[in-house]
């Protein structure tokens, strides 16, 4: 049979838990971003055009193909990289290539940023490249916008539309 001594430290061991966890799950404060800032988050997911063009096969080329893969065009896996750059009042915040995932190199390129930057009126210009070409840039987009303190504005890139999206 428990003692009276015993259910007293038991009480005293369970209230030092709750107190400890009362404690840190509000300390210590966590922000997200500082205090009178906004943030710039740029995240998307893009495959970009394959590293060499598809080939047309000629009819014997597609009479030697088992009959389950028989097709008219052939295609090497690979993806070029995606060059994307991001620049906040002419003032390059991001300027980097990203590389296909995937084994053979041939699933979508990713990004997830965050960019912490002052509240007010800015001119952002977001930039992607996802062609062979070397230079210039496939898709551009520049808007200016107002961002209050505690804000966060994401910038996603949306292939279908043909456009980065700001919202």
């Amino acid at each position: 049979m428990p003692s009276a001594l015993q259910y007293a430290g038991q009480f005293l061991v369970y209230t030092a838990i709750a107190a400890l966890i009362g404690y840190f799950a509000s300390f210590p404060r966590y922000e997200q971003f500082p205090e009178g800032q906004a943030q710039i988050k740029l995240s998307f997911a893009h495959g970009a055009a394959r590293t060499q063009k598809c080939r047309r096969l000629t009819s014997q080329e597609i009479a030697k193909l088992p009959a389950n893969e028989r097709r008219p065009n052939t295609c090497e896996r690979a993806r070029v990289d995606i060059h994307v750059q991001l620049i906040v009042d002419d003032h390059t915040i991001l300027d980097e290539k990203l590389k296909p995932t995937g084994l053979a190199g041939d699933g979508p390129a990713r990004t997830y940023r965050k960019f912490i930057v002052s509240p007010g009126a800015h001119v952002i210009t977001a930039r992607l490249r996802d062609s062979r070409d070397t230079s210039g840039y496939d898709y551009e987009t520049r808007r200016e916008v107002t961002l209050a303190a505690g804000q966060n504005l994401a910038i996603d890139f949306k292939a279908d539309a043909g456009d980065f999206s700001f919202r």
